[in-house]
């Protein structure tokens, strides 16, 4: 009979309360999406490094007669047959070295034609003005300075080069948009609060001669409070399967279709459906417990008889 007269009453406060409560559940579902989506762009950063750090090399550019004319690095001149033999043999002699590839000035020539074939410099571009170098794989991506310090300013040696540091620009953009989601998210997740109260205000308000009756008889406060609670659990829950839908759908659109990212960027590892159903369950509990507790603390300063 309780059970029945908890779930008449969250009935009734939906009824009286439709739009706030639409409100509450839009702004719960996009505060809940916006989260959910910031969780899985810091997994695909992550991801995104792990994938990539274990394949970028640390590359040593070498001198060539044309950095000879005008680089300070390489102003003794360009690299000799012995300097190139030398640098080699000390990469290999290094603990953190994985693979030494040596990259003639040709190979880069070929490279260089194969990736941008389609610009207006390339057809003026000659194999003579590509520089030798050196692609060294580490053991440790992050002892990169180890090899900096040993081979920068040599003889024969015009730059040293991460490839990490390229990769870092696009990883600190992602992570910057992962830092807006979060502030939109909290403005949302605010607006959502405020609705929330601002419901059960007037929810409690409207009910306040039931809920004098029912003190008169005995009701317990729990007893009293557990419809707006449920009536505030009950949107939440709304919202937070509306925030798992959006995130379905936005995965599937931008990686599998729509916009297909993942034909588009074949090199890009991105996050697959296990990830995405992992943060489905958290956003679910978001929504039922933020709400719930929500109106629980509103309860106490509005449900007084």
């Amino acid at each position: 009979m309780r059970a029945q007269f908890v779930l008449s009453e969250i009935g009734v406060g939906l009824r009286r309360n439709l739009t706030m409560t639409f409100a509450v559940i839009v702004s719960v579902a996009l505060s809940l999406a916006l989260f959910g989506g910031a969780v899985l762009m810091g997994q695909q950063v992550d991801a995104m490094k792990d994938f990539w750090y274990d394949k970028v090399n640390v590359t040593i550019y070498l001198c060539n007669k044309n950095d000879a004319e005008g680089a300070e690095t390489c102003s003794k001149g360009a690299v000799t047959a012995q300097q190139k033999e030398q640098i080699e043999a000390d990469l290999k002699k290094l603990d953190i070295v994985e693979t030494v590839h040596h990259e003639s000035a040709e190979e880069a020539y070929k490279h260089y034609r194969e990736q941008y074939s389609e610009t207006p410099i390339a057809s003026v571009i000659t194999p003579d003005q590509m520089q030798e170098s050196f692609r060294v794989k580490l053991k440790s991506p992050e002892k990169y300075e180890v090899v900096a310090t040993a081979f920068s300013g040599r003889s024969g040696v015009h730059s040293v080069q991460d490839q990490r540091g390229i990769l870092e620009t696009l990883f600190n953009m992602m992570r910057g948009m992962n830092v807006a989601a979060l502030v939109v998210m909290g403005l949302m997740l605010l607006i959502a609060l405020m609705l929330i109260v601002n419901t059960v205000r007037v929810s409690a308000f409207s009910r306040r001669r039931e809920t004098g009756i029912m003190r008169l008889v005995g009701a317990s406060s729990f007893y009293i409070q557990m419809p707006f609670i449920m009536e505030a659990a009950f949107a939440g829950l709304l919202g937070g399967l509306v925030a798992c839908v959006l995130l379905l759908v936005g995965r599937y659109f931008l990686i599998d279709a729509g916009l297909s990212l993942a034909e588009q960027m074949p090199l890009v590892q991105f996050i697959g459906w296990d990830a995405v159903f992992s943060v489905l369950p958290l956003v679910l509990v978001l929504g039922l417990l933020m709400p719930s507790l929500a109106a629980a603390v509103a309860l106490r300063k509005y449900l007084k008889v």
